[in-house]
């Protein structure tokens, strides 16, 4: 796995708590998946062009373990690595730790796949980087 780490401020918005007054754990998903996808324009990924040419980058698996719930107006970074296992995947080891005591709030494993008219491909001929 890569051991270069990508890194995404946010600040937790209040229509983002559930009955609790805590992150819905449903929200958590929307941190990452935007976290993931600032780090793939970094790469210079452009999921629309390659959608134009049948390639689909595409989660096949979450995990994700909750250690603590962020609150209202809380501000936290969204880290993750990224690397290949096996042939095909890639996974993406993602964490978030609140500001500014840089307490883990939940760590997560996501694996993605790269599909070419919906057939599994090596990340690197799709997207022309090493993973």
């Amino acid at each position: 796995m890569n051991n270069s780490v990508f890194q995404l401020e946010f600040k937790v918005r209040d229509y983002e708590l559930d009955l609790q007054g805590i992150v819905n754990n449903s929200v958590y998903q929307n941190y990452l998946e935007h976290a993931r996808h600032e780090y793939l324009l970094t790469k210079h990924i452009d999921f629309a062009a390659l959608h134009e040419q049948q390639i689909d980058l595409v989660v096949s698996r979450i995990e994700i373990d909750y250690k603590a719930p962020l609150k209202s107006q809380d501000s936290f970074v969204v880290k993750l690595s990224a690397g290949k296992e096996g042939n095909v995947r890639i996974i993406f080891h993602q964490w978030i730790e609140r500001i500014p005591d840089g307490k883990l709030m939940i760590d997560a494993k996501i694996t993605g796949v790269c599909l070419k008219n919906g057939r599994p491909v090596r990340p690197e001929e799709a997207t022309g980087i090493e993973w």
